[in-house]
């Protein structure tokens, strides 16, 4: 059986991929990964997004503004995110959370923006996107406290401890692990990579950014999901085709908008 993996967070919109999209989707189709979700971190950039997202059959994207992005100038409201929503190509609210490291002063602006996109989420039933970075105790407690569960999501580029991931399953999110995983010295991810239920996992690459052992310092690119996914696997002692079956349908199962057309393939 041939290898199925989904890229489940990458951003194809950004310049670097987007000049070079078709052979970068040729690529990525070598590599067995035949699906990916392109992020949305600006309202600016959202037409670009959804752009990526409409030329090809197994690509979608998600409507929302990353945690410490102030570029637009203004803030999106509730009612403006359920409209990008509801476009055909997206599946989700997001990225969206909290951000501590990247941000001084007074944050209560992103949690407010935070509680703004959970609530356009359970307005347009769509799962969330979630970007947390030094602010695991507020992201849980807004989560919990706008009703997250109802709607649920996936904790990105995962790089907190089990006692997180756990608290965010309990939330009903999964957890998705990025090419960090894949770093020497990331023995903490590593670990909770070996212990999050196989039916609660997604990999992903963060594309441009935080390209996988064997290319790191290059820029990422969704057909080096298959070296995170192989990681996974060694960690836990199963086969890649074990990982790629169950993120693939983990993947489908939470976007439940993203239905590929049948026989469906990247760079078809």
């Amino acid at each position: 059986m041939r290898v199925m993996l989904v890229d489940s967070h990458c951003h194809l919109d950004f310049p670097e991929l987007r000049a070079a999209l078709p052979e970068l989707l040729d690529r990525m189709a070598a590599q067995g990964v035949t699906h990916a979700l392109t992020i949305s971190t600006t309202l600016a950039g959202f037409p670009g997004v959804c752009e990526v997202a409409q030329s090809r059959p197994n690509l979608w994207c998600t409507a929302g503004v990353h945690p410490d992005e102030r570029r637009d100038g203004r803030e999106a409201s509730m009612e403006e995110l359920v409209g990008l929503a509801s476009h055909a190509k997206v599946v989700a609210i997001g990225e969206t959370g909290l951000d501590y490291f990247r941000v001084e002063g007074d944050t209560a602006w992103q949690r407010e923006r935070f509680r703004v996109h959970i609530r356009a989420a359970r307005a347009c039933a769509k799962p969330l996107v979630i970007h947390t970075r030094e602010a695991a105790q507020d992201t849980l407690r807004i989560l919990e406290e706008e009703g997250a569960s109802e709607v649920g999501g996936v904790m990105h580029c995962f790089t907190e401890s089990l006692d997180v991931a756990q608290a965010a399953m309990r939330l009903g999110f999964y957890i998705s692990f990025s090419g960090i995983v894949t770093f020497r010295n990331a023995k903490a991810v590593q670990e909770v990579a070996r212990q999050v239920p196989l039916d609660r996992l997604l990999v992903e690459t963060d594309a441009p950014y935080l390209a996988p052992v064997p290319h790191r310092g290059k820029t990422n690119e969704p057909a080096f999901v298959r070296h995170v996914a192989e990681e996974v696997a060694r960690l836990r002692g199963i086969t890649l085709d074990a990982v790629a079956e169950a993120t693939t349908a983990n993947f489908f199962a939470l976007f439940r908008d993203a239905r590929p057309p049948e026989g469906a393939m990247a760079g078809s």
